[in-house]
């Protein structure tokens, strides 16, 4: 039975790639590959020449059954265009298919933008929520924001450089003018961390043009508002709450975004709501 190795890659400088990563990418019999032009580009810069199949995620449940056949004759390696596979990139499902058919994953730890913009924030870091890419739609960006706007935990979100103007304008208005430190093309030749208040960072941002990615590391809530959490009489039945996560999960929604969403709109706790999508 092979392993499946979930393969940490640079998010920017290719000095971030590990040895043991160089190591595992050339000895498996195969590589799952977000974008295999872009994944072609890092292994012929190490001298790496091992097959390269696609696994992006409009093709990722159909790649399953393939990289399973491999995975029963070799070792497969699965990275994404940067940074951690499974975390907003393609891998969950097939990690979670590796597992029920009984092989090894393991991981190969290195670059990943959320912990490194969160270790550099100046904003507590003991414990933290990861909430990936905010909706795109503005009304569904705030509903998303008011299910977490009494989480005491420091929140970490991506966004895209033509959203971000939107992006600090709704925290601001749900989650009032918090502490932010945002991480803008990290590791890269134009890297740049800017850290103050979201209202600071709103007029900074929208004074010149936001290029690359960015992390936003969001200061938790000082405390729970008055009446943030629902009694629990007045929360959703077990049955509709199973038929959310059916949904949430059937539409791509990540197990982290879909638990928050549903503790805001059901009155279920997150850690339940979360237990219940992943068990």
């Amino acid at each position: 039975m092979g392993t499946l190795y979930v393969v940490a890659t640079p998010i920017g400088n290719l000095e971030d790639l590990s040895p043991r990563a160089v190591r595992i990418l050339g000895e498996v019999s195969l590589i799952a590959a977000e974008d295999t032009r872009h994944t072609g580009k890092l292994l012929q810069h190490f001298g790496i020449r091992t097959r390269l199949v696609s696994y992006f995620e409009h093709n990722k449940l159909q790649r399953i059954r393939p990289v399973l056949d491999a995975l029963a004759v070799g070792d497969v390696a699965l990275v994404s265009d940067a940074g951690t596979p499974a975390l907003n990139d393609p891998g969950y499902e097939l990690v979670r298919a590796a597992l029920a058919a009984g092989h090894s994953v393991l991981p190969v730890p290195g670059p990943s933008a959320a912990i490194a913009a969160l270790a550099v924030s100046g904003l507590p870091t003991a414990s933290w929520l990861y909430l990936g890419y905010l909706p795109r739609k503005r009304t569904e960006r705030q509903r998303f924001l008011q299910s977490v706007r009494a989480e005491p935990h420091t929140l970490v979100f991506l966004e895209s450089p033509h959203r971000i103007a939107a992006a600090l304008k709704d925290l601001s208005a749900v989650l009032g003018d918090r502490p932010i430190a945002v991480a803008r093309e990290m590791t890269k030749l134009f890297e740049e961390y800017w850290r103050g208040t979201i209202t600071g960072a709103l007029q900074y941002f929208s004074s010149q043009p936001p290029r690359g990615e960015f992390v936003l590391v969001v200061s938790g809530a000082a405390q729970p508002p008055r009446g943030a959490r629902k009694p629990s009489t007045g929360r959703w039945t077990d049955r509709r709450l199973t038929g959310a996560i059916r949904r949430g999960l059937a539409a791509g929604e990540t197990p982290s975004r879909l638990a928050a969403r549903l503790a805001g709109e059901s009155g279920w706790e997150r850690r339940e709501v979360y237990k219940r999508i992943t068990s």
